[in-house]
């Protein structure tokens, strides 16, 4: 199939991409990679009626490295973040899931921000900004500038806090300072770079002594959104992460998702999925072992 007719406008700085969407509201679509989106509009999933280009805004790129933060613009390419090792110290949880998002050619194209305005709730790094609480930086023509942390960003499948006339500009993301911070992130799905059936992801700072010190994990491709579970990974922080204990808190995580079922697996064995891929990496990071990645 091919895309239905619409009309096009190259943007020459992000106030006239922002001046296009106010003036085209429900009618405009932003592009950047397209890797989501061009798909879409080829099976007519999606008709916008204008595409916004935003791909050679320079200013939508920058990525800044800070003690306690990474600021990074939206149109930043997936290879970008991929080998930049500066910022792999920083963010390695981002690195960790980039190796599971679709194919090299895709991460060539595809960019930071485009996959977590997609929104799809199998998607990696959605379920990374979601583990992390990441700021996602909004901005209109009329409403200026505002910020919506990850917990109150993704709100559906493939719905977001994003309105009609805003334009995702950065993402503001945590960085964890101090030694013994591990990452883990894995899934599972019929073929590498197919949509995942379940994916589980981690961040722990484990100290010298063994005892946790801080936790964060999710979930992905078990719900509408990507989930993360701040009140679970708190019972995790001051002890000693042991099977049981990973076993017990990653059962917890699975049964309050929600799952669909399709020809591929049912919600029974995704909620398994989630409950195996979980307790395996929280008591593999528990004990401050990081997990290669079979990506």
């Amino acid at each position: 199939m091919k895309a239905a007719a619409f009309d096009y406008v190259c943007a020459s700085s992000l106030e006239h991409a922002l001046e296009v969407l106010d003036a085209n509201a429900s009618d405009a679509k932003l592009i950047a990679g397209g890797q989501s989106l061009v798909p879409m509009m080829a099976m007519r999933l999606a008709r916008p009626a204008l595409l916004v280009d935003i791909n050679r805004l320079g200013e939508l790129k920058n990525i800044q490295i800070a003690a306690d933060h990474v600021t990074m613009g939206a149109a930043t390419r997936q290879r970008d973040v991929e080998f930049n090792t500066e910022l792999h110290k920083s963010l390695p949880l981002v690195r960790d899931a980039l190796k599971w998002v679709g194919h090299v050619q895709t991460r060539n194209r595809g960019t930071v921000g485009g996959s977590l305005v997609h929104a799809d709730p199998s998607a990696e790094l959605p379920l990374a900004a979601s583990i992390l609480n990441a700021g996602l930086r909004l901005r209109s023509k009329s409403g200026g500038v505002r910020t919506v942390p990850a917990s109150e960003f993704f709100m559906g499948p493939m719905f977001t806090a994003v309105g009609e006339t805003e334009c995702l500009v950065e993402i503001e993301w945590p960085v964890w300072q101090g030694p013994g911070v591990v990452t883990i992130f894995d899934e599972v799905a019929m073929r590498h770079g197919d949509f995942a059936m379940a994916s589980a992801a981690c961040q722990l700072q484990i100290g010298a002594d063994g005892v946790c010190q801080r936790a964060a994990f999710g979930l992905g491709g078990v719900d509408g959104i990507p989930l993360a579970f701040p009140e679970l990974a708190q019972q995790l922080v001051g002890r000693k992460i042991d099977e049981k204990l990973a076993k017990d808190v990653a059962h917890a995580a699975a049964q309050s998702a929600e799952p669909g079922s399709d020809m591929h697996a049912d919600a029974d064995y995704r909620r398994h999925l989630a409950t195996v891929l979980l307790s395996r990496m929280l008591a593999k990071a528990g004990q401050g072992q990081r997990a290669v990645a079979k990506a």
